[in-house]
């Protein structure tokens, strides 16, 4: 074709019948009513999630626990029967002359007086009414008070904010007194979680729009992702508070919906925004336009929205409601953000029409480079790296492979713990409480060891404790018969340890509570013959018990996730090589990831840059969650490319063509995409809190080398080596995709003239024959010229 012909306009194909083309019609038809009910519905989710933060769990010591374990037994009776024994506040008080001063013990005992009136409070117990040196500090100059906030995490959160900050803490006559405990951490934490959530927002937002503008040229087309991914974010609150009236929801469920809700949705508006306005440029009308996008576009959104929720759904398979909380709510957000992309976004098309280019901000520089030479046809970069890959393809594929599988050593050295206090700023008054009391203290009064027995005869019981006191690792062991040191026994008897057939013992660790020590002593604890049933609790506890439950799910978690990405891809692609290849290079993509929280979070690498504590460990929780979100964010882009590639192979036949082609569609959307939901989550892993630092920018590396490197280095290079065979299938599969496969529903346009013939491998340097024709033309007439059997390059 002549470089000044005028490009023929496809024919009017009627588009095919179904799901999709109906959701166009009533788009096109529907739209403005579409947009008021969205405007409706978004009002009352407004009006629905804005209490939502107070109902959040803070997902504490409670949200990793798995509630059928040993240590969750022992903690419930310990609650029924013993509702004073596992303090949950501490108030640190302080005093230069001595807490031993007669003005400033008198002091000490009317503030734990005062506090044990308060409703909600119970088990106070300080220094100055039992003497116990547990309970001062080595140098003389502080004494505690314990005490338990009864309820669950949020009603004790709020005793706290209501009755005991503002009250019990600064100046208290001679005493300076700071609040920490398990209970002070997690209001705490939660602050931080909401502060840091808005910073994000308002950070990710202004970001995306600049990179959507530079990707769309158009202010129009810029908005309406990030109009798109608001939606998301009002819609999200609603979905947790609706969550929350039938299961415990952890708080940091708001960090993850609002990245997966904003980054999907925004993702998905940018694919079908991008699609559309191809197709008005390659001469359709408006709605034939909206037709074959969601039959193309809308479908792929579809079909990427089940792999994310899909992978977020194998979070259910744990028993702890940290992980499956963060499955419903990402599930529900996933079908938000997909349903907003899906509905109200072909009504806000169909209602602009031809304007979606309106307010072209790069007009101006089109002006002042008219007289330079035109850059090659949109994606020209693309194809030529997926050419020089493909004539590599061994030696790409195997670089590549070494260096991924080189950035996730490091994770071969991981060691799980559990989150504590270290996960504050250093400036957390909670924090600053609970350094003071391991680093001044004798033993921490809420890190303890606690064990429950049943039916123990008081002789019997006393020589346990002793048997226990003996233990590495243990300071002491308070016990109904008395206090025991190094198997012997100081002091008299310790009323209120005993309830019927039911008593309990507090073995205080003189090793870090979340530590190897501390899951040693545990299970030295454990190992101890006692004669009676003993059910042991307690953070530490509670952290070997969550740990084995993962490891118990974590197979069946792979299983389902693995299983329905190779169905799903089978039903999109129908070959059998290719969803095997796409599991495959899903976990390659990942590599980095899990090296990376290693190499930083658990051995503090880049601590001082970033920010925060390392403890030596990383959340036994948390790299699960990572896993699985990670898994179906990287699909979401194995999508997008395998379903352009896959519309490519059925238009041309050629392997090698489609490949280049799918390249070249999807390689800027891939990477606008990926950089989009990289700021999302950076934004996110801006927060104070380290595991949500951990979350975020350990997601955001793994969709880089998704998209930057899987995408645009191994996938060709493995698509290269495995040639035609990429596609077989037996027959029996071959029916079964032809009767229930997911197919790209556009219809092909027409080729209105034969292209020149060109090699496979085509000069890329030389200047486009179209230079003055839009971008999505020109990939048109290559269409055109592929479905007449050439390959234009």
């Amino acid at each position: 074709m002549s470089p000044a012909t005028t490009p023929t306009p496809p024919p009017e194909t009627a588009p095919p019948r179904g799901t999709f083309t109906a959701l166009a019609r009533l788009a096109v038809r529907r739209s403005r009513l579409l947009l008021v009910l969205t405007v409706v519905l978004l009002a009352g989710a407004v009006v629905l999630g804005s209490g939502v933060a107070d109902r959040l769990r803070s997902g504490g010591s409670g949200g990793v626990e798995d509630p059928s374990s040993e240590s969750s037994y022992a903690a419930d009776v310990l609650e029924r029967e013993f509702p004073g024994a596992r303090p949950n506040l501490v108030l640190l008080a302080r005093t230069d002359g001595g807490v031993d001063d007669a003005d400033a013990a008198r002091q000490g005992r009317e503030l734990a007086a005062r506090l044990a009136d308060e409703k909600g409070v119970t088990g106070v117990t300080s220094y100055w009414d039992t003497g116990s040196e547990a309970l001062r500090s080595k140098d003389g100059r502080e004494a505690l008070v314990v005490a338990r906030l009864t309820g669950d995490d949020l009603v004790a959160d709020r005793t706290l904010e209501s009755r005991i900050v503002g009250h019990f803490d600064g100046r208290q006559g001679d005493l300076t007194v700071r609040i920490g405990g398990s209970v002070a951490v997690q209001h705490e934490q939660q602050t931080f979680i909401r502060e840091d959530l808005l910073l994000a927002e308002a950070i990710a937002l202004p970001i995306t729009l600049l990179i959507l503008i530079v990707v769309f040229g158009s202010a129009v087309a810029a908005l309406l992702p990030v109009g798109i991914g608001v939606i998301a974010i009002l819609g999200t609150n609603a979905v947790l508070r609706v969550l929350t009236s039938f299961t415990d929801v952890s708080v940091f469920a708001t960090n993850l919906t609002t990245a997966l809700g904003l980054g999907l949705a925004i993702d998905y508006a940018l694919l079908i925004v991008r699609r559309y306005r191809e197709e008005l440029a390659n001469g359709r009308d408006v709605p034939g336009a909206l037709a074959v996008t969601l039959n193309t576009a809308g479908r792929t959104v579809l079909f990427s929205a089940a792999t994310v929720a899909v992978s977020l759904a194998a979070m259910l398979v744990f028993p702890m409601y940290f992980l499956r909380s963060l499955a419903y709510a990402g599930i529900s957000v996933v079908v938000l953000a997909a349903a907003a992309a899906l509905v109200v976004l072909p009504a806000l098309l169909a209602v602009l029409g031809r304007r979606i280019d309106s307010l072209d901000v790069r007009k101006l520089v089109r002006r002042r480079s008219a007289a330079r030479p035109q850059p090659a046809e949109d994606g020209a970069g693309w194809a030529r790296l997926a050419r020089w890959v493909m004539r590599r393809a061994p030696l790409v594929a195997t670089g590549t492979l070494a260096v991924l599988l080189l950035l996730g050593l490091p994770f071969l050295s991981a060691d799980f713990g559990t989150a504590d206090y270290r996960q504050l700023p250093r400036s957390a008054e909670s924090r600053v409480v609970q350094e003071d009391i391991r680093d001044r203290f004798a033993g921490s009064p809420t890190g303890v060891v606690e064990v429950v027995a049943r039916r123990a005869p008081a002789a019997e019981l006393g020589r346990y404790a002793e048997q226990l006191s003996r233990l590495p690792g243990v300071l002491r062991v308070d016990a109904p018969t008395g206090r025991y040191t190094e198997g012997r026994t100081a002091g008299p008897e310790l009323p209120g340890r005993t309830a019927g057939d039911v008593s309990y013992l507090t073995v205080v660790p003189g090793v870090e509570a979340v530590s190897d020590e501390g899951k040693e002593l545990v299970r030295d604890v454990r190992a101890v013959e006692a004669g009676f049933p003993t059910y042991t609790s307690g953070t530490t506890a509670a952290m070997v018990d969550s740990q084995a439950a993962i490891g118990r799910g974590l197979p069946w978690a792979v299983g389902i996730i693995v299983l329905a990405t190779l169905v799903l891809v089978f039903l999109l692609t129908g070959s059998v090589l290719v969803p095997i290849q796409a599991v495959l290079l899903n976990a390659l993509s990942l590599t980095a990831m899990l090296g990376a929280i290693v190499w930083v979070f658990q051995d503090g690498h880049l601590s001082g840059v970033l920010g925060f504590t390392p403890t030596g460990s990383i959340e036994t929780s948390l790299p699960v969650l990572m896993f699985c979100l990670a898994f179906g964010l990287s699909m979401d882009y194995g999508v997008f490319l395998l379903s352009r590639i896959k519309e490519e192979q059925e238009r041309v036949g050629d392997h090698k063509a489609a490949v280049v082609e799918g390249i070249r569609g999807t390689g800027g959307v891939i990477t606008a995409a990926a950089l989009v939901l990289s700021v999302v989550m950076v934004a996110i892993g801006t927060s104070r809190i380290t595991n949500t630092k951990m979350l975020g920018l350990g997601v955001a590396l793994a969709i880089l080398m998704d998209a930057m490197v899987i995408r645009s280095l191994l996938v060709p290079a493995m698509l290269s080596l495995t040639g035609r065979a990429t596609w077989w299938a037996p027959g029996p599969l071959r029916r079964l995709h032809a009767r229930f496969g997911i197919r790209e529903g556009g219809p092909a346009p027409a080729a209105t003239a034969p292209a020149p013939a060109a090699s496979d491998t085509p000069d890329d340097s030389a200047p486009s024959p179209a230079a003055d024709t839009p971008a999505p033309v020109t990939q048109e007439r290559e269409r055109a010229g592929a479905a007449a059997g050439k390959h234009s390059g």
